[in-house]
């Protein structure tokens, strides 16, 4: 299942890192990839087994220091 949230706050290389480590931890996700928009609202695309739960999804957006944005 691909699915695309969309985070603010993030500017660099290691933002990306950050949130990708994170987003990688929930179970059943396969790849984690994103479109970075500096100082903006990055894509953050997420490959997963099956649909992720999104407040688990926002938890390890925070945990990493970023703000998971409305859909």
């Amino acid at each position: 299942m691909n699915t695309t949230y969309s985070v603010s706050g993030m500017t660099c290389g290691h933002c990306t890192s950050a949130v990708t480590e994170e987003l990688s931890k929930l179970p059943g996700v396969q790849e984690v990839s994103i479109d970075l928009v500096a100082g903006g609202t990055s894509a953050v695309h997420v490959t997963s087994e099956s649909a992720l739960d999104e407040a688990a999804v926002r938890e390890a957006v925070d945990e990493a220091g970023y703000e998971l944005a409305a859909s």
